[in-house]
């Protein structure tokens, strides 16, 4: 699942008339970059979030087929937040026949993690369930979030420690993650993770590869310009 529902307010007024996903740098919008690596890495069921300006990401994105991909979206008529655009997307995600985890990231990042290594990480915890409920990607603090979020013992997520890292917004879950979130109604993320982190139920790894989290025109900017050489030079 990509999410691709928030307002981006803080890119305005870049997102006045456009969706923060499909918000260009280089030769791609920040979403098609998410869609390539999936699709590179054997994801090929994907599921979309949307609310602000949701027919736009539909009609640039289609069904997914030049991607390589299979593209079905969730439209919310109200933001969401993560857990419940989540929620509201499980019907997508799996069905009674094939409760597994399923991989999430968000639509407005870029990162060149090649997903596939996350494939054993989805297969671990489809076959040994009790163990793992969450599984989170953790990346250096960037200077705008130099507090973090996590901390890694080991493979396992705490709420703090020594080094504090920050969540990328990559993340597999279990359905069951989801259980008591009311399908349709607004529901963050971040509680649910802090009650199993406590509970020892989180596994996580660090990324140290190029992750951005592209919050503001001036990410954006310097994103343009790093991706927009790199092409140039391939």
């Amino acid at each position: 699942m990509i999410l691709a529902a928030g307002r981006g307010e803080r890119m305005r007024p870049l997102t006045d008339q456009t969706p923060k996903p499909l918000l260009r740098a280089g030769t791609h919008a920040l979403i098609e970059y998410q869609l390539i690596n999936l699709a590179r890495a054997g994801f090929v069921e994907i599921v979309i979030n949307h609310a602000y300006l949701g027919k736009m990401i539909e009609n640039a994105l289609g069904t997914g087929e030049r991607y390589g991909v299979t593209i079905r979206y969730s439209p919310e008529h109200v933001v969401l937040e993560t857990a419940g655009g989540i929620a509201n997307a499980l019907p997508l995600l799996t069905d009674a026949s094939r409760s597994q985890p399923f991989l999430v990231v968000n639509g407005d990042i870029y990162c060149d993690m090649d997903y596939a290594v996350l494939l054993p990480v989805m297969q671990s915890m489809h076959s040994n369930r009790q163990d793992f409920i969450a599984h989170l990607v953790l990346v250096d603090n960037p200077s705008h979030h130099a507090i973090g979020d996590f901390a890694l013992q080991g493979n396992k997520v705490a709420l703090s420690g020594v080094n504090n890292l920050t969540f990328s917004g990559i993340g597999v879950y279990q359905p069951e993650l989801f259980a008591d979130v009311f399908s349709g109604l607004p529901a963050k993320l971040a509680p649910l993770l802090r009650h199993e982190i406590e509970n020892g139920h989180v596994s996580g790894e660090r990324f140290t590869g190029q992750w951005m989290d592209v919050g503001t025109p001036e990410r954006l900017a310097e994103l343009d310009q790093q991706l927009s050489m790199k092409q140039r030079n391939t």
